[in-house]
């Protein structure tokens, strides 16, 4: 097969042929049609990862059609259309058994613990634990998204955070993840205050339903000043979507009393610990609570919010690549200003 494959950290990586996949005995060989490109592949491709090890295929939020099983797969055969979150669970450890698989002890990320989706198969193991049918009226490249953005940001806006309708929740940071976390907060009822320091990112999140949008770059005082004034006093829940120390305390500064912030964005190692504001958490009570993907059982709330056309992540869509094109824009990630979701499709021709 064709793959997005680097050898070193930080290099530039190139498309060459490798052997295909072969499932294993719980695990599935998919043919993937479309596979995101997200920030946490950028993380991995400069280093930040501890479980990658070189050389690499990156890749990890895909939707695609099953191609083969190992013989202990009893629920899915080949020609399924599916997606799978990013976060592949075992099945059987207790994290597991509490039906928490986002954390379950023994996971395994295509893209970080073995290769990835940016190539035309990838292998998941477990398959009857994290395959998610999609229907048949879900595009491929829509789908991609649910893997990792679309689906980490509805758990964190909806489970994490407790979105309830009138609320008034921060975004910060509108990428992928930030932008689903915009559309689904409004959906949910929510008055959604975005934050980003590009301007076509702002302004696909008030197209996504955002009241409220601060440009973080020249607003007068800080970000977190901006979303005290326009909530009235702060935001009930907030997220940082991003992932750096600035960001996360922006995020915890910009909330009320007894309001709940929610770290999706991850916080690369690189970085340091990043000092929180916890005299504030302790003096107004606040939640700091961490999200992590979405298990599989816990998809059909999602997909029926997406049936029904509340929810549009084909919208989130901005630019579809071929193979060829993606090294370059991977490297790019890092400078690049957020423009919505970019999907590569691997069989695409040239």
């Amino acid at each position: 097969m064709r793959a997005v494959m680097f050898e070193k950290f930080g290099e530039e990586p190139e498309v060459r042929t490798v052997p295909d996949p072969e499932p294993t005995a719980y695990g599935s060989v998919i043919r993937v049609e479309a596979t995101g490109l997200c920030r946490s592949d950028w993380h991995g491709w400069v280093g930040h990862d501890p479980d990658i090890r070189l050389p690499h295929v990156p890749g990890h939020e895909l939707s695609g059609v099953v191609e083969a099983v190992g013989p202990g797969v009893v629920n899915w055969r080949p020609g399924d259309r599916i997606t799978v979150p990013f976060v592949c669970a075992c099945g059987r450890c207790p994290a597991c058994a509490a039906g928490d698989q986002q954390v379950c002890e023994r996971q395994t990320q295509p893209g970080f613990t073995h290769w990835g989706s940016f190539a035309e198969y990838v292998l998941i193991e477990n398959a009857d634990v994290n395959l998610v049918g999609l229907p048949y009226g879900l595009s491929y490249a829509t789908a991609a998204g649910l893997g990792c953005r679309f689906a980490t940001a509805f758990r964190a806006v909806v489970a994490q955070g407790r979105t309830a309708p009138g609320e008034w929740v921060a975004v910060h940071g509108c990428g992928g993840v930030g932008l689903s976390a915009v559309m689904i907060a409004a959906a949910c009822g929510a008055r959604v205050v975005a934050v980003d320091v590009s301007a076509e990112a702002l302004a696909l999140a008030r197209r996504f339903g955002a009241a409220v949008c601060v440009d973080a770059s020249s607003v007068q005082g800080s970000a977190a000043e901006a979303v005290l004034e326009a909530t009235g006093g702060g935001a009930h829940v907030s997220l940082d979507a991003l992932g750096s120390p600035q960001t996360c305390a922006a995020s915890i500064n910009s909330l009320r009393c007894r309001g709940r912030h929610v770290q999706v964005g991850l916080l690369p190692s690189a970085t340091g610990d990043p000092a929180l504001p916890m005299a504030r958490v302790v003096a107004l009570e606040l939640e700091v609570l961490g999200s992590h993907g979405m298990a599989a059982h816990a998809y059909p709330a999602m997909m029926d919010m997406v049936g029904s056309g509340l929810l549009r992540p084909d919208l989130l869509v901005t630019s579809v690549i071929g193979l060829d094109e993606a090294p370059a824009a991977l490297a790019a990630m890092g400078t690049a200003s957020a423009r919505g979701v970019t999907v590569i499709e691997p069989h695409r021709s040239a």
